[in-house]
Protein backbone atom coordinates (compact mmCIF):
# COMPACT_ATOMS: atom_id res chain seq x y z
CA UNK A 1 0.00 0.00 0.00
CA UNK A 2 2.88 2.27 0.50
CA UNK A 3 5.83 2.54 -1.29
CA UNK A 4 9.83 4.75 0.25
CA UNK A 5 11.67 6.58 -2.05
CA UNK A 6 14.29 3.41 -1.71
CA UNK A 7 10.96 1.25 -2.38
CA UNK A 8 10.79 3.25 -5.63
CA UNK A 9 14.04 3.66 -6.93
CA UNK A 10 14.15 -0.31 -6.52
CA UNK A 11 11.31 -1.14 -8.80
CA UNK A 12 12.78 1.58 -11.02
CA UNK A 13 15.70 -0.72 -11.79
CA UNK A 14 14.03 -3.98 -12.20
CA UNK A 15 11.78 -1.96 -14.51
CA UNK A 16 14.76 -0.37 -16.45
CA UNK A 17 14.46 -3.09 -19.50
CA UNK A 18 10.92 -2.84 -19.62
CA UNK A 19 8.84 -0.02 -21.35
CA UNK A 20 4.92 0.72 -20.84
CA UNK A 21 4.16 -0.48 -24.29
CA UNK A 22 2.08 -3.58 -23.88
CA UNK A 23 0.07 -5.25 -21.46
CA UNK A 24 0.92 -5.55 -17.20
CA UNK A 25 -0.37 -6.87 -14.36
CA UNK A 26 0.64 -5.85 -11.36
CA UNK A 27 -0.77 -7.99 -8.95
CA UNK A 28 -3.55 -6.00 -6.06
CA UNK A 29 -4.42 -2.77 -6.26
CA UNK A 30 -2.51 -2.41 -2.92
CA UNK A 31 0.61 -1.37 -5.98
CA UNK A 32 -1.23 0.31 -8.15
CA UNK A 33 1.18 3.02 -8.24
CA UNK A 34 2.93 0.99 -10.25
CA UNK A 35 1.52 2.88 -13.01
CA UNK A 36 3.49 5.68 -11.72
CA UNK A 37 6.72 4.04 -12.94
CA UNK A 38 5.31 2.59 -16.08
CA UNK A 39 4.39 6.58 -17.43
CA UNK A 40 7.26 8.12 -16.30
CA UNK A 41 8.83 6.28 -19.33
CA UNK A 42 6.94 8.11 -21.60
CA UNK A 43 8.69 11.17 -23.13
CA UNK A 44 5.69 12.82 -25.17
CA UNK A 45 2.58 14.52 -24.60
CA UNK A 46 0.00 11.47 -23.32
CA UNK A 47 -3.24 10.66 -21.30
CA UNK A 48 -3.79 8.35 -18.79
CA UNK A 49 -7.27 6.58 -18.81
CA UNK A 50 -8.03 5.13 -15.55
CA UNK A 51 -10.51 2.45 -14.74
CA UNK A 52 -11.04 2.38 -11.26
CA UNK A 53 -13.43 2.84 -8.33
CA UNK A 54 -11.43 5.04 -6.86
CA UNK A 55 -9.89 8.38 -7.34
CA UNK A 56 -6.19 7.44 -6.23
CA UNK A 57 -5.61 11.16 -5.71
CA UNK A 58 -6.16 11.33 -2.00
CA UNK A 59 -3.63 12.81 0.21
CA UNK A 60 -0.87 10.83 1.55
CA UNK A 61 -1.46 9.75 5.08
CA UNK A 62 2.30 10.05 5.33
CA UNK A 63 3.36 12.65 2.75
CA UNK A 64 6.91 10.89 2.59
CA UNK A 65 5.48 7.86 0.96
CA UNK A 66 3.53 7.02 -2.52
CA UNK A 67 0.95 5.20 -1.85
CA UNK A 68 -1.57 2.97 -3.67
CA UNK A 69 -4.32 5.92 -2.77
CA UNK A 70 -2.23 8.46 -3.90
CA UNK A 71 -0.01 8.19 -6.64
CA UNK A 72 -2.79 9.16 -9.49
CA UNK A 73 -2.72 12.42 -8.16
CA UNK A 74 1.37 12.29 -7.88
CA UNK A 75 1.33 11.65 -11.75
CA UNK A 76 -1.29 14.60 -12.15
CA UNK A 77 1.14 17.01 -10.13
CA UNK A 78 4.63 16.33 -11.29
CA UNK A 79 4.46 14.12 -14.57
CA UNK A 80 4.90 17.39 -17.17
CA UNK A 81 4.05 15.06 -19.98
CA UNK A 82 0.06 14.16 -18.59
CA UNK A 83 -2.32 16.57 -20.38
CA UNK A 84 -5.17 14.83 -19.45
CA UNK A 85 -6.21 12.11 -16.91
CA UNK A 86 -9.25 10.15 -17.75
CA UNK A 87 -11.32 8.98 -14.87
CA UNK A 88 -13.60 6.39 -14.96
CA UNK A 89 -15.15 4.46 -12.69
CA UNK A 90 -15.34 6.51 -9.31
CA UNK A 91 -18.60 7.93 -7.98
CA UNK A 92 -17.68 9.08 -4.92
CA UNK A 93 -16.00 12.60 -4.55
CA UNK A 94 -12.10 12.29 -4.14
CA UNK A 95 -10.89 15.66 -5.39
CA UNK A 96 -10.35 17.27 -2.02
CA UNK A 97 -7.27 19.00 -1.97
CA UNK A 98 -6.32 18.65 -5.69
CA UNK A 99 -5.31 22.48 -6.96
CA UNK A 100 -6.94 23.53 -9.13
CA UNK A 101 -4.57 23.81 -11.64
CA UNK A 102 -4.62 20.14 -11.57
CA UNK A 103 -8.24 19.77 -11.94
CA UNK A 104 -8.38 21.25 -15.34
CA UNK A 105 -6.11 18.52 -16.50
CA UNK A 106 -9.52 15.78 -15.17
CA UNK A 107 -11.99 14.61 -17.31
CA UNK A 108 -13.86 12.41 -14.95
CA UNK A 109 -16.77 10.22 -17.37
CA UNK A 110 -19.10 9.40 -13.26
CA UNK A 111 -22.50 11.10 -14.33
CA UNK A 112 -25.41 9.25 -15.20
CA UNK A 113 -26.80 12.08 -16.82
CA UNK A 114 -25.71 11.85 -20.56
CA UNK A 115 -25.23 15.57 -21.44
CA UNK A 116 -22.88 16.22 -18.98
CA UNK A 117 -21.20 12.96 -19.60
CA UNK A 118 -20.70 14.32 -23.48
CA UNK A 119 -19.85 17.54 -22.20
CA UNK A 120 -16.48 15.85 -20.55
CA UNK A 121 -16.21 13.49 -23.06
CA UNK A 122 -15.94 16.09 -25.57
CA UNK A 123 -12.89 17.91 -23.54
CA UNK A 124 -10.90 14.86 -24.47
CA UNK A 125 -7.97 15.51 -26.48
CA UNK A 126 -8.12 12.74 -29.11
CA UNK A 127 -5.01 13.63 -30.72
CA UNK A 128 -2.91 12.15 -27.72
CA UNK A 129 -1.49 9.08 -27.51
CA UNK A 130 -2.69 7.30 -24.03
CA UNK A 131 -1.83 4.43 -21.87
CA UNK A 132 -4.56 2.69 -20.16
CA UNK A 133 -4.75 1.73 -16.28
CA UNK A 134 -7.52 -0.51 -15.40
CA UNK A 135 -8.29 -1.36 -11.31
CA UNK A 136 -10.74 -4.53 -11.89
CA UNK A 137 -12.33 -3.01 -8.52
CA UNK A 138 -13.92 -1.10 -10.93
CA UNK A 139 -15.82 -4.19 -11.84
CA UNK A 140 -19.03 -5.84 -10.23
CA UNK A 141 -18.16 -9.29 -7.66
CA UNK A 142 -19.78 -11.41 -10.10
CA UNK A 143 -16.47 -10.57 -12.61
CA UNK A 144 -13.76 -9.70 -9.91
CA UNK A 145 -12.98 -10.05 -6.41
CA UNK A 146 -10.02 -7.71 -4.94
CA UNK A 147 -9.47 -6.34 -1.63
CA UNK A 148 -11.25 -3.08 -1.79
CA UNK A 149 -14.55 -2.18 -2.27
CA UNK A 150 -15.73 -2.37 -5.49
CA UNK A 151 -17.69 -0.74 -8.24
CA UNK A 152 -20.70 -2.53 -10.37
CA UNK A 153 -19.29 -2.16 -14.24
CA UNK A 154 -19.15 -5.44 -16.49
CA UNK A 155 -16.35 -6.78 -17.98
CA UNK A 156 -18.71 -6.48 -21.48
CA UNK A 157 -19.15 -2.56 -20.34
CA UNK A 158 -15.28 -2.43 -19.70
CA UNK A 159 -14.66 -4.01 -23.31
CA UNK A 160 -17.18 -1.77 -25.11
CA UNK A 161 -15.27 1.41 -23.47
CA UNK A 162 -11.87 0.11 -24.11
CA UNK A 163 -13.14 -0.82 -27.81
CA UNK A 164 -13.75 3.19 -28.32
CA UNK A 165 -10.72 3.72 -27.04
CA UNK A 166 -8.65 2.10 -29.17
CA UNK A 167 -11.01 3.42 -31.98
CA UNK A 168 -10.28 7.16 -31.68
CA UNK A 169 -6.79 7.23 -30.12
CA UNK A 170 -3.52 5.44 -30.03
CA UNK A 171 -2.75 3.29 -27.11
CA UNK A 172 0.94 3.10 -25.34
CA UNK A 173 0.15 0.23 -23.26
CA UNK A 174 -2.21 -1.01 -20.69
CA UNK A 175 -1.81 -1.77 -17.02
CA UNK A 176 -4.30 -4.17 -14.72
CA UNK A 177 -4.39 -4.70 -11.07
CA UNK A 178 -6.78 -5.87 -9.12
CA UNK A 179 -6.52 -9.46 -6.61
CA UNK A 180 -8.02 -10.57 -3.66
CA UNK A 181 -7.15 -10.91 -0.63
CA UNK A 182 -4.27 -14.06 0.43
CA UNK A 183 -5.58 -14.20 3.50
CA UNK A 184 -8.84 -15.23 3.02
CA UNK A 185 -10.29 -18.56 3.86
CA UNK A 186 -8.82 -20.96 1.44
CA UNK A 187 -12.22 -22.29 0.02
CA UNK A 188 -13.15 -18.40 -0.65
CA UNK A 189 -9.31 -17.78 -1.69
CA UNK A 190 -10.16 -20.79 -4.67
CA UNK A 191 -13.20 -19.45 -5.90
CA UNK A 192 -11.50 -15.54 -5.64
CA UNK A 193 -8.37 -16.29 -7.59
CA UNK A 194 -10.72 -18.69 -10.17
CA UNK A 195 -12.97 -15.42 -11.02
CA UNK A 196 -10.26 -13.03 -11.65
CA UNK A 197 -7.77 -15.54 -13.10
CA UNK A 198 -10.95 -16.06 -15.91
CA UNK A 199 -11.49 -12.21 -16.23
CA UNK A 200 -7.60 -11.87 -16.31
CA UNK A 201 -7.81 -14.04 -19.41
CA UNK A 202 -10.49 -12.21 -20.97
CA UNK A 203 -9.12 -8.76 -21.02
CA UNK A 204 -5.40 -10.11 -22.25
CA UNK A 205 -7.42 -11.85 -25.08
CA UNK A 206 -9.48 -8.86 -25.26
CA UNK A 207 -6.60 -6.11 -25.77
CA UNK A 208 -4.26 -8.40 -27.48
CA UNK A 209 -6.07 -8.86 -30.51
CA UNK A 210 -6.96 -4.43 -30.24
CA UNK A 211 -2.97 -3.92 -29.75
CA UNK A 212 -2.21 -5.98 -32.85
Amino acid sequence: MYCTGEAANEIRERLKDYGPQGIHFLDSGNYHYVTLFFTEKIRIPFSLVLFDHHTDMQEPLFPQLLSCGSWAGEILRKNTYLEQLILIGPEQNGLEGIEQAVREKIVWLKDKDQDKTDTEIKKIKMSLPIYISIDKDVLSSYYARTNWNQGNMSVKILEKILLEVFRHQKVIGVDICGECSLLEPLQQLLEDEKINLNTDRSLYQFLTRLLG
